[in-house]
């Protein structure tokens, strides 16, 4: 009883459990509770002091800390895999460098060049907008779109070009009759084949001696045009000889006459009106780049070519370049995609395929062969493939190709300039050595761009060549 009343003061309950180093190499584990302290099972039950029950406390905290240090150190030595793993874990959160290339190398493989070209066209956008801006300064407003249309009204009499539409006619029925004569057998193949070159020929060259020689014209009755059938027919030859059949030849989107075209099964009206809007927006867009960015620029290059002053003629041949290049492109848009596409859904022509991808052109041929895809088919099939059945050559064949278009080139600048001076047969020409230079050293982008290059210096060089000749020969003597 005395032993209880003595531990009945304020003594703070603690619940602990240590490990005794006790006889016999056992461990005792005592629980305290309380004032009681169970010991190990061989001795009798015992109070302490509080006094006692500290220092007691500490020691046991020291050997528990001992122990366990001993413990963690112990499993260390006994697991080497366990402390390689960790050192290699601390190491791991600490590496920031691994074996790679720069994204700019071409070994990183790296292709999302997306913000690149974005700037590109931001910066193109800001430089062309400076020229703008500085043209509308200098000149003011010299768009027009009235004076176009005056051009025509003012002389209504001197329309050339729409009565030589209508005398094309003509030929055109010439030709069907010749064939079909040609299909009953009146006449021989030998004298059919005459005939067509000698139709042919007359087509070149009566439009030719029209603009040279007449400088007046009455125009006469417009012609209907036929937008074709509606109904997908499928005829033999000779029943293709028809008047409908010839005239929808002649008005569909191709150069290369086949039996029975690919049509649409329909017509696709709000496809229609885009292409529409898209005609008479480019038009307007076309004629106002050329009055208000082309004419100043041109005139002020005479000077310098006048005097030679090469570094001024450089000069202004690169301020040439940029709007002659916009032009050029807004031309393709307008006459291979809005108009062609315009004309072949007004008559069902499915065959839409007017271009390919040429501005990924990594070759001169590769250009020439995809941007405009009806005269490359006349070209294949009429010209190039015929050549190589008869033994001669791709180089060769390649060649020939490029002087009938370097011919046409011509023909179709002279002719309406009245002045023969074979800047475009010599600018075409010249995409012969260019073509085989392109192919044969450059390739990938490299290639790419030298294609790039040449549609928009070249084109400038023979702008300004052409004009310069002209000016020279209608102005020269008054300055």
């Amino acid at each position: 009883m005395s032993d209880r009343a003595e531990m009945r003061g304020p003594v703070t309950r603690r619940r602990r459990t240590t490990i005794s180093g006790g006889g016999g190499g056992s461990a005792g584990v005592k629980q305290a509770n309380g004032s009681k302290w169970h010991n190990s099972p061989q001795g009798p039950a015992k109070t302490k002091t509080g006094d006692e029950a500290s220092e007691h406390e500490s020691k046991n905290g020291e050997v528990d800390r001992e122990v366990g240090v001993s413990g963690q150190q112990q499993q260390l030595r006994n697991s080497p895999k366990k402390q390689r793993s960790a050192v290699e874990d601390i190491s791991d959160r600490l590496s920031c460098h691994v074996l790679q290339e720069s994204l700019l190398s071409s070994a990183s493989g790296y292709s999302n060049y997306r913000g690149i070209l974005n700037w590109c066209v931001v910066m193109l956008v800001l430089s062309n907008a400076r020229l703008f801006l500085e043209n509308i300064i200098k000149y003011g407003i010299l768009v027009d779109p009235i004076q176009v249309v005056s051009l025509f009204l003012k002389d209504p009499y001197s329309w050339p070009a729409a009565c030589l539409i209508i005398v094309s006619n003509v030929f055109i029925l010439a030709a069907l009759y010749a064939e079909r004569r040609l299909a009953v057998g009146t006449i021989s193949e030998t004298t059919g084949l005459i005939f067509h070159i000698f139709n042919l020929t007359c087509l070149l060259v009566i439009p030719a001696a029209t603009i040279l020689v007449m400088t007046s014209m009455t125009p006469g009755p417009s012609v209907a045009q036929s937008n074709g059938s509606t109904v997908q027919t499928h005829v033999s030859y000779p029943g293709n000889l028809t008047h409908r059949d010839m005239y929808y030849f002649v008005f569909a989107p191709t150069l290369c006459y086949q039996l029975n075209f690919p049509r649409s099964p329909r017509i696709r009206k709000r496809f229609l009106m885009r292409r529409l809007f898209e005609m008479l927006f480019f038009t307007q867009l076309l004629v106002g780049l050329i009055q208000q960015w082309m004419v100043p620029t041109i005139q002020n290059s005479m000077k310098p070519f006048q005097e030679m002053d090469f570094g001024r003629m450089v000069e202004r041949l690169l301020k040439l370049a940029v709007p002659n290049h916009l032009i050029w492109l807004f031309f393709f848009y307008w006459f291979f995609h809005s108009s062609m596409n315009f004309v072949a859904e007004l008559m069902q022509f499915g065959d839409r395929e007017f271009y390919r991808d040429w501005w990924n052109s990594e070759t001169v041929t590769y250009f020439w062969a995809n941007w405009n895809i009806p005269v490359h088919k006349w070209c294949l099939r009429h010209f190039y493939k015929p050549m190589l059945r008869t033994g001669i050559n791709k180089f060769l064949a390649q060649t020939a190709v490029f002087l009938v278009s370097a011919f046409f080139h011509e023909y179709l600048v002279s002719v309406p300039l009245k002045m023969f001076r074979l800047w475009a047969f010599m600018g075409m020409m010249a995409q012969v050595p260019l073509a085989w230079f392109v192919g044969r050293f450059l390739n990938g982008n490299y290639g790419n761009a030298a294609v790039w290059m040449s549609l928009i210096i070249g084109q400038p060089v023979a702008v300004l060549m052409y004009v310069h000749d002209y000016y020279v020969i209608h102005y020269g003597s008054n300055t």
